[in-house]
Order: structure tokens, then sequence, then C-alpha cells
């Protein structure tokens, strides 16, 4: 019986439906946090008879045929981007997007890899750096002899000095976009990597392109709906709990064809 298979592939489908809300739950509290969905597509069907086929010597068409289904399976785990609320901080380091846009970051391997965690901190040698430890580019250093930074919303980074009046210009964030940033490989760390679907990355000032502004002394929060999560999370478990009654039905049923004299 097929129904035993069909079933069992929508339980594969609600197990990872419930992986992704776990994973969005675990996330609630992750700087720059993107939620995700699962999304699924039928199976295959079995074509008992087409539609459209004839069915009778007189040229008769069938209207609608006899199509069997085959099960569900995942079509996609996709990144729903929307803007997270800004948390106030009051860090210099900490830099907030407001808008689209990514910062970019120096891998150790040599590429490059885009975050939208701005919780940014300072190396030994005055490096603005990631909580990983990588430089952020453009690389942007700030002297030792500088008693505060202020960031404006274009990204340029100043730098105040106790025998200065004027401030000093160390450097400016720019942002990274992409023609379809759905399409970036998550990598862990809040890190994403381009792909072919996401395209070529462009680089850009903040405020222009269509990219965001930059809010220092703020982080953006995650965009995770807990209340929404919640509720699908049960919704997830009645599916995965009457496709499991569905094969106990069918293990029923069978065990009533083998006592058949």
């Amino acid at each position: 019986m097929q129904a035993l298979k069909i079933a069992a592939t929508g339980m594969s489908a609600q197990q990872l439906r419930v992986n992704t809300i776990s994973n969005n739950l675990a996330n609630m509290s992750t700087t720059g946090y993107n939620a995700r969905r699962a999304e699924f597509a039928d199976l295959h069907y079995q074509q008992v008879s087409r539609a459209g086929a004839v069915s009778a010597s007189d040229g008769s068409i069938l209207p609608t045929g006899v199509q069997v289904g085959l099960g569900v399976r995942p079509a996609a785990v996709s990144v729903h981007l929307q803007q997270g609320a800004l948390k106030e901080t009051g860090g210099d380091l900490d830099i907030a997007i407001e808008g689209e846009g990514y910062f970019e970051v120096e891998l150790p391997n040599g590429e490059s890899g885009y975050t939208r965690d701005g919780g940014f901190k300072r190396s030994a040698d005055g490096l603005i750096v990631t909580n990983d430890g990588f430089p952020v580019a453009p690389q942007i250093t700030i002297p030792d002899d500088a008693i505060s930074i202020a960031i404006n919303a274009d990204g340029e980074v100043y730098a105040h000095f106790d025998d200065a009046v004027a401030s000093e210009l160390l450097g400016q964030f720019t942002l990274v976009g992409f023609s379809n940033a759905k399409g970036l490989e998550a990598v862990g760390s809040n890190l994403f990597r381009e792909t072919e679907a996401s395209g070529a990355p462009f680089v850009s000032e903040p405020s222009e392109d269509g990219l965001g502004t930059l809010n220092q002394g703020y982080l953006e929060g995650s965009s995770v709906d807990s209340v929404r999560e919640i509720t699908e999370l049960i919704e997830a478990q009645r599916g995965y709990e009457m496709n499991a009654k569905v094969i106990s039905a069918v293990d029923q049923m069978l065990s009533a064809t083998t006592q058949v004299r």
C-alpha cells in the first residue's frame, strides 16, 4: 500500500519543519538573524489513467483521469528577509544597518564573508574586527591615543583626541548588496557567502544604490516572531501526529488482510 510511503514522507516533511522552527527559536536573540521557513512541494504522481485520454471507441475523452499522489518533498528552506528591531547598546563599535545591505568581512582563507551583525570589536592592533576576530572591509585602524570614535549614518569613522579640537577621519564603512540576498549561503557565526543564486556582490557607500544607513550605538535584533513560531510548531506537531495515525491505520488494514481465511 502506497499510503505507508506517503505518510512517511509527510512525517519527514513535518520533522524538517520542526527542525527549522527550533532553529528560529534558538536564534531569537541572535544579532541580525532572519527567520527561516520550510517550504514543500508534492512528489510525482502515478498516472493510472491520464486526463484527456480516449476512454471509449466513440472517442470519449476522460475529463480528469486518475492521478495518485506519492507524497511530499522539501522544496526549500528560505530566509524571510525582514528588518529586525534596533536595540540601543551605547557601544562605540556597535553598528546597526537600517535597511538593506551587509558588512563585508575578510575570512582567514582569503574569501569574503557577509554579515548584518555589527557588534564589532577592537583588536590589539587597533583594527576593527568581528566577534571572531575577522577584519571588517575596508580595514579601519583606531589609533591608541583616540579617546572616542564617532560613526555617522554614511559610515564615516571619526576619532577624537585629547590634544586636538577637530576630529580625524579614519575611514568609511561600505555596504554590500545582492540582487537575490535569499540565495546567500549561511556558514554560521552570522556569516554568509556569495553563491551563483545570490548574484555577484556590489559595493557602495551607505544610503546609496538602495542600501541602508548605519546607526552607531545600536544592534539589529532577530526578526523571529516567537508567537508565530510557537503556532507553527503546534501545526507541525499535529501534522506529524496525523501522518503517524495514517501509518497506524494502514497497519491495521494490512493486519485485517492477513487474517482473511
